[in-house]
């Protein structure tokens, strides 16, 4: 068991008030993933969706455990090599890599600049790779891997098993159908997207917490107004939204309709379901474009734009180093100032 540093309380405000901004950014900067089939199909209109997604992010609070903020509480870096000026280095560098992206309009992962500025900052601090826990820090870079491919197989898998059923059904009775059904799709994948997201920031605060001898790793002991706090963060975030990112995740990737918009939307709903149960905090970015690739290949591969998959693939590798370098900064900035 760690021994708890004590710190003064005013610090512990501030820095759980950073994390929620980092939620509030990560609702803001992801929120397009949630609503960006419906608002490209006109399903709903810009402002109803974000209110549609936001809704189903706080729901998530009443659906999942949290063992996705064990595993980023405890499970990527040595508790016992993490202080608060190691907090504040992770989020600052989280914060301000969303902020880049999002300003160019880059599907980064939010996740991925939490976890790679809680690394960044922690080796910063620890002057080593040392306090690295490689077996859940090894599973999250694995599933940079595999959370696109299996939105990519299921997105597909759904829109030939929809051509399918639908085979012998006119245009108009197809839409009828999913213009409903669609909603449906995209409110599991806001509800997934919020079990999985928010629990990030409550594995920091959480993190904070047993540093400080507030908390230990029981999560019977994390208050619960810290975890309604964040749930409501990342819905207003989302609720606010992120238009510059909706563009190219809605349009750039591939042309969707109600039919292949509903069949990515349960595609990245179920991946990231099943990793959220898993206690594997995955990027919700690279599911649901995975999911829109999928569906769009399921079509025909020339109605994909693949120049878009190159771009991204690079934003998401470069993620987790780029906001480790900015957390090392701020963390070396936190031990002047804090």
């Amino acid at each position: 068991m760690m021994t708890a540093v004590p710190f003064d309380i005013w610090i512990l405000g501030l820095l759980i008030a950073v994390a929620l901004i980092f939620d509030f950014m990560n609702g803001f900067h992801d929120g397009a993933n949630s609503i960006s089939t419906i608002v490209a199909t006109g399903a709903l209109t810009p402002k109803q969706a974000v209110l549609f997604a936001a809704f189903f992010n706080f729901a998530a609070l009443w659906v999942f455990h949290l063992h996705v903020a064990a595993t980023i509480g405890s499970g990527t870096v040595d508790p016992q090599f993490v202080d608060y000026r190691v907090i504040f280095g992770a989020l600052c560098g989280a914060i301000s890599w969303n902020v880049i992206t999002w300003y160019y309009g880059i599907p980064s992962s939010s996740s991925h600049a939490l976890i790679g500025g809680l690394v960044g900052a922690t080796i910063a601090h620890a002057g080593g790779i040392g306090p690295i826990i490689w077996e859940g820090f090894g599973t999250i870079l694995l599933f940079i891997i595999i959370s696109p491919l299996i939105g990519y197989l299921l997105g597909g898998l759904l829109m030939v098993l929809v051509s399918w059923v639908c085979r012998n059904r006119t245009p108009g009775q197809i839409n009828h159908w999913f213009d409903r059904l669609q909603l449906v799709a995209s409110g599991a994948y806001s509800l997934a997207h919020g079990g999985n997201d928010a629990q990030k920031t409550i594995g920091i605060i959480w993190l904070l917490m047993i540093i400080r001898g507030d908390a230990t790793t029981d999560v019977d002991t994390l208050p619960d107004a810290v975890v309604y706090a964040c749930y409501f963060a990342i819905a207003a975030g989302t609720y606010l939204g992120g238009w510059r990112i909706v563009k190219t995740m809605g349009t750039k990737i591939t042309k969707l309709n109600s039919v292949s918009g509903s069949c990515a939307s349960m595609g990245g709903a179920l991946s990231l379901a099943m990793a959220t149960l898993g206690g594997i905090p995955v990027s919700t970015t690279h599911t649901i474009a995975g999911a829109i690739f999928g569906v769009g290949s399921a079509r025909r591969t020339r109605d994909v734009h693949w120049g878009v998959a190159m771009n991204l693939i690079v934003a998401w590798v470069l993620t987790i180093p780029a906001s480790g370098l900015i957390a090392a900064a701020f963390w070396k900035l936190g031990t002047y100032i804090l």
